[in-house]
């Protein structure tokens, strides 16, 4: 369904311009930005992975072969991750597969690609970790492209601010009220660009298997442990020890950083550094 939404970044001295949900249609059929650049961003996650799996020996054949099954099996699970934090809105199975009707989780959609990496990765006899360190870039590049597809259907902002980078809201979401909230959609895309950048500056030193697959966890778990704070439209766990109003992404990103920190920083004062899988009889 098409959604107009007013944006504009009135501390940028940009001013409000309309934005349409929808790009285009085909034989009746809207299709989403959101959709288009989603797509995109899954193009060049496995284009990157193709990159670096080939300096270990991994084919493109093989890439693809994860891909074909890891992707579907992201989606399922983005969309099971985000339906079983709000059963109460899916009282049918028509719901639960509706997706053109939104909701979509990304920690869902890693846990699931990750499993399905590890299924083909045992039937292939490549090393898990190592192909984890190829793709997990990827993931994060695709994310931060992902996140734009937000901007256009006018979602995924937080409360409201007069920070200079603020931006100007009018659609349903606001009651088509202009607000000047936070752009967090942008905050996550420019942290996941930076953080790609850097693991791709230090990618060349990881001194084991896993290591950057760790580190981009890590990065991307302390930049949504923050950015999740801001957001208006978070998911929420039900009441746990007397806590209440716990952001399930939020939670789940302080242990994701937490983890891998205590991970990184045991490696480095074991000083780790493990021969680097290379698959033998490189292809591709």
């Amino acid at each position: 369904m098409s959604r107009i939404s007013q944006i504009g970044f009135p501390g940028l001295g940009i001013q409000p311009f309309s934005v349409d949900s929808v790009a285009f249609t085909i034989f009746g059929v809207e299709i989403a930005w959101y959709a288009v650049i989603i797509t995109l961003g899954m193009i060049m996650a496995v284009a990157y992975c193709m990159f670096r799996a080939r300096q270990v020996g991994i084919s493109g054949d093989d890439v693809i072969d994860f891909a074909l099954l890891a992707i579907p099996v992201g989606i399922i699970g983005a969309r099971l991750y985000y339906i079983l934090t709000k059963l109460e809105d899916f009282p049918t199975f028509r719901d639960w597969i509706s997706i053109r009707d939104g909701g979509l989780a990304i920690y869902g959609g890693i846990i699931g690609g990750a499993l399905a990496v590890l299924l083909m990765a045992r039937i292939k006899k490549i090393n898990f970790m190592a192909f984890a360190d190829c793709t997990m870039p990827g993931i994060i590049l695709a994310q931060a492209i992902g996140r734009w597809g937000n901007f256009c259907n006018g979602e995924a902002f937080g409360y409201e601010t007069d920070i200079f980078c603020r931006m100007s809201l009018n659609n349903f979401l606001t009651g088509y009220e202009t607000l000047m909230v936070h752009p967090c959609f942008f905050y996550e895309s420019l942290w996941n660009i930076i953080g790609f950048v850097l693991i791709n500056i230090f990618y060349s030193k990881r001194r084991y298997d896993g290591q950057v697959f760790v580190a981009v966890c890590g990065w991307y778990g302390l930049g949504r442990a923050w950015i999740e704070g801001l957001r208006t439209d978070s998911l929420y766990l039900p009441p746990i020890f007397g806590l209440d109003n716990l952001r399930i992404s939020q939670v789940l990103a302080i242990g994701i950083f937490a983890l891998c920190l205590g991970f990184l920083i045991y490696h480095a004062v074991k000083k780790t550094d493990k021969p680097l899988y290379v698959k033998a009889n490189k292809k591709g």
